[in-house]
C-alpha cells in the first residue's frame, strides 16, 4: 500500500494533466476508457492470474530505473509523452520484481493496451495528420465527380461551384480523431468477441482503411450539401452530426468485417468429450 501510494504521489500531477487532456481534447477522449478495459481484462482472468506461482526477478529493479530515468527526461525536457509512457515502465518494472516474468507476459495485453491511453507526441500527431488530410481530400475529389459535382483540388482545398473560396479538409477532417478512436474500439472488439489471435489483429489492421473510407465518404457527404443544398448548414450542425454519423458508419463496417470473416473462416468449438 505504501508502494502505491509513492507511485501515485510521484506521477500525481502526470496523471492530472493526463486525464485532463481526456476530458478537454477530442482527438484522445477515448484515453479514458483504455485503463477501464485493461481492469476488466485483468479481473477477468483473475483466477487465472492466482494460479501462476510468484517468481520475483530482480531484473524488476533494472526496469525500475530505467522509468525513472525517462521520467526524469520528461520532466526536465517538459515532454508529457515520456513522463507518461515512463509510468508504464514502472508497473512493468513493479510486476517483474514482485511477480516475475510469467506473470508479466500473464498480463502483456492489458499492460500493453495502456499505451493508447498516452496521447501521440505533437510532432508525431502532425506527420500523421497531414498525410490524412490529402488522402482525404485525394478521395474526396475522386468521388464527387463522380456523383455530378466537378471541383478542383488544391492540396487539402476542394473548390466546388457553389464554393468557389473552396472546402478545406482541416486537420478536424483529417480522420485522425474517429481513427485513434476506431483502433482503440476495434482492439477491444476484437478481444471480446473472438478468440483468435491473427482475427483480433486483422480487425485491430482493419481499423485504419476503415477510418479512412468513412471520413472520406463525409467529406464526399460535405461537398454533395454544399453544391446541393446550402454552403452555411453544411459546415454548421450537418457537419458536427455527420462526424457522428459517419463513425456509427466504421462500427458498422467493421461489425460487417468480423461477420465475413467469421462466416468465410468459422471459429472451431473445443470438442466435448463425454464420459
Amino acid at each position: 500500500m505504501a508502494l502505491l501510494l509513492l507511485v501515485a504521489l510521484l506521477y500525481r500531477s502526470i496523471l492530472a494533466r493526463l486525464f485532463a487532456q481526456w476530458m478537454n481534447d477530442p482527438n484522445f477522449s477515448h484515453g479514458i476508457f483504455v485503463p477501464l478495459f485493461a481492469a476488466f481484462v485483468l479481473w477477468q482472468n483473475r483466477n487465472k492470474l492466482s494460479e501462476i506461482p510468484p517468481a520475483p526477478s530482480w531484473a524488476g529493479v533494472s526496469i525500475l530505473v530505467s522509468a525513472l530515468f525517462v521520467l526524469t527526461i520528461g520532466v526536465l525536457g517538459a515532454e508529457l509523452f515520456f513522463s507518461r509512457v515512463s509510468l508504464l515502465l514502472l508497473l512493468a518494472g513493479l510486476i517483474v520484481l514482485f511477480g516475475g516474468w510469467q506473470i508479466f507476459r500473464a498480463v502483456l495485453f492489458p499492460w500493453a493496451f495502456l499505451i493508447l491511453m498516452i496521447p501521440i507526441p505533437a510532432i508525431i500527431f502532425q506527420q500523421i495528420t497531414f498525410p490524412l488530410q490529402m488522402l482525404a481530400a485525394k478521395v474526396a475529389s475522386g468521388l464527387l465527380p463522380l456523383l455530378g459535382v466537378p471541383v478542383l483540388r488544391e492540396g487539402n482545398l476542394i473548390v466546388l461551384p457553389a464554393m468557389p473560396n473552396g472546402l478545406e479538409v482541416a486537420e478536424a477532417c483529417s480522420g485522425i480523431r474517429s481513427l485513434m478512436t476506431l483502433v482503440t474500439l476495434a482492439i477491444i472488439y476484437g478481444y471480446l468477441m473472438d478468440s483468435r489471435k491473427w482475427v483480433r489483429i486483422l480487425l485491430s489492421l482493419s481499423a485504419v482503411p476503415i477510418a479512412v473510407a468513412a471520413n472520406s465518404l463525409r467529406i464526399v457527404g460535405t461537398g454533395l450539401l454544399v453544391q446541393y443544398w446550402d454552403p452555411d448548414k453544411a459546415q454548421g450542425f450537418f457537419h458536427t452530426f455527420s462526424g457522428w454519423l459517419i463513425f456509427v458508419v466504421s462500427l458498422i463496417m467493421l461489425f460487417g468485417l468480423h461477420q465475413i470473416i467469421v462466416r468465410l473462416s468459422p471459429e472451431k468449438q473445443p470438442v466435448q468429450v463425454r464420459e
